[in-house]
């Protein structure tokens, strides 16, 4: 099945193209979203993704299992310029003269999420990742590829991610490992850490 679609989806053919989007549309929105940490973000990713695959579907090859690791990759790389062109706009914006100071509601959106404390603990952390080592962790972790499908959609060789991968979970067990002096639980850094544990060796 997965064979004949790939078959379809080289031919452009615009059903079989459906089938992809509807298929696959939430995991390529979670996977942008684990990398930037936005929403918005993470949707214009998806758009953007699949806009790219129809016009790389010829590169598809016709024999293969499921094409999510191939869809992944190609939102990896479409994450990477659109955080590009972000920063060259926080840049331009920056050189712009001051006005008047428009209030920022990313704050209150956080506040609705559950947990928010031990979330802001995991991002800061992510944020001390290399973008290489970010990007195999999700896919590894999160979006539960193994490593020779992570290593398909990354386009590097499977000991570049298992090494990848392992340095992620290093330096994350690390960097939200709680302040001693504050009287949190360790506890907190292993529940936080466990699911990067599981389920991949």
């Amino acid at each position: 099945m997965e064979t004949n679609l790939r078959t379809r989806i080289r031919a452009g053919d615009h059903a079989a193209f459906g089938e992809l989007f509807d298929a696959y549309a939430r995991s390529v929105y979670n996977h942008a979203y684990r990398l930037t940490g936005e929403w918005s973000t993470a949707e214009d990713v998806v758009s953007l993704t699949f806009l790219e695959a129809w016009r790389l579907r010829a590169k598809l090859d016709e024999e293969g299992g499921s094409p999510r690791p191939w869809l992944l990759g190609i939102a990896t790389n479409v994450t990477r310029n659109t955080r590009r062109a972000a920063r060259r706009h926080a840049a331009a914006v920056a050189r712009l003269p001051r006005g008047e100071t428009v209030r920022d509601f990313a704050d209150e959106v956080d506040g609705r999420i559950d947990d928010a404390a031990q979330l802001a603990v995991v991002r800061t952390a992510l944020a001390r990742l290399r973008r290489a080592e970010r990007e195999v962790l999700a896919l590894c972790v999160w979006d539960g590829l193994d490593y020779t499908a992570a290593a398909e959609a990354l386009g590097v060789p499977v000991g570049t991610v298992r090494s990848r991968l392992s340095r992620a979970r290093t330096k994350l067990a690390k960097h939200m490992e709680p302040p001693a002096d504050r009287g949190q639980m360790r506890g907190d850094r292993t529940t936080a850490v466990r699911p990067m544990r599981e389920g991949h060796r």
